[in-house]
């Protein structure tokens, strides 16, 4: 991207310049005015452009925290090129702590949209005409839905070999090679030539400290893979040396064989075979209904946490690789990394199964 005067919102930006930028988006019906709050870094020297949005659904705000701390770090303090940080996208919906807008539809199945429009479409213009058309590159942060965690991950066009070494340099051990669904920013920064990465970790309405970590350093991993930042001059732990990423290029979530109460057996980042008890489901009176089993082999990388369950309901997210059990060691391996001692115990445990016979 030329280093030359840079728009949004009518508002310009020069090499060299910062700058925080409130960019108007259509009024609450009390007649308060709603504005996407957009952070603007310009290098002096030149770059790629690259956007870090969070909050595309309302209620996922761990990428908030992301962007906050991004903007923060001294890493940033000089960069080549540009950086355009988006802390919210769907501003309506952290106000309402939804995933949703207050039409109720779905801002990420909204693009391109339209400025004439829906409030969905005109939303999903605004930010794809103002923002992700003027980039080269962006990456784009996500949670699990409520009720419901992601382990770390990268989901992204991975046949795209540029797309592959970003996926890489982020630095997390899961990488999904995601299909693109209609409406999305993703489908839509593709059609604009845009590459990006999308980054899962957490769960909505929820802060998860080594999900914002990783998140932080994946960014950062990113933009020297980019050259928009130099190399880091520390030397490296041997423990992030030794972080290897895996790719996933089927998954599929495990849904419940009846309704009732749930004890989970299996976490987040388990390596898990076919037939490993997942969980238990029990009626209101605790007596065993049946078992959630594992169809496949392979990492959980998504896991519903209320331990309540509807027939047919997905309650884990499975990522099938060649070699799971060294994924898990990996997963392991990040967490040691990223948080202190205290912290750095993988969220799973051991439950007695009082099921078992």
């Amino acid at each position: 991207m030329v280093n030359d005067v840079l728009k949004i919102g009518g508002e310009s930006i020069s090499p060299g310049e910062t700058k925080k930028i409130e960019l108007k988006m259509p009024p609450l019906y009390t007649a308060t005015n709603m504005s996407i709050p957009i952070y603007v870094k310009r290098g002096k020297r030149p770059g790629p452009t690259m956007f870090v949005s969070a909050a595309i659904h309302g209620d996922e705000l761990n990428g908030i925290e992301i962007v906050g701390r991004l903007i923060r770090s001294k890493a940033i303090t000089s960069i080549k090129g540009t950086l355009i940080a988006v802390p919210m996208v769907n501003v309506y919906g952290v106000l309402n702590q939804s995933r949703y807008l207050p039409d109720r539809r779905d801002l990420n199945r909204s693009f391109p949209g339209n400025k004439k429009g829906s409030l969905a479409g005109r939303l999903a213009n605004l930010f794809l005409k103002e923002v992700v058309s003027k980039c080269d590159v962006g990456i784009d942060l996500h949670t699990g839905a409520i009720h419901r965690s992601n382990l770390p991950q990268i989901r992204a066009d991975l046949d795209n070999e540029e797309v592959l070494e970003m996926a890489k340099a982020f630095g997390v051990p899961v990488l999904l090679n995601a299909e693109l669904r209609d409406g999305s920013l993703r489908e839509a920064a593709k059609e604009n030539g845009v590459k990006i990465l999308l980054y899962e970790a957490g769960q909505a309405l929820r802060y998860d400290e080594l999900s914002i970590r990783a998140g932080v350093k994946g960014i950062i991993n990113t933009m020297r893979h980019l050259g928009m930042l130099s190399k880091s001059r520390s030397k490296p732990s041997r423990k992030a040396h030794e972080i290897k990423q895996f790719i996933a290029r089927q998954s599929g979530w495990v849904r419940a064989s009846d309704s009732g109460f749930v004890t989970h057996l299996a976490q987040l980042g388990d390596h898990v075979a076919v037939g490993d008890k997942l969980a238990v489901i029990a009626d209101p009176f605790g007596n065993h209904l049946n078992y959630i089993l594992s169809p496949a082999e392979g990492v959980i990388i998504g896991k519903q946490n209320i331990p309540l369950t509807q027939e047919g309901e997905a309650v884990y997210h499975i990522a099938y690789f060649s070699r799971p059990g060294t994924v898990a060691e990996h997963v392991e391996l990040l967490q040691d990394n990223l948080l202190p001692p205290e912290q750095s115990t993988l969220e799973s445990y051991s439950v007695e199964n009082p099921y078992e016979k």
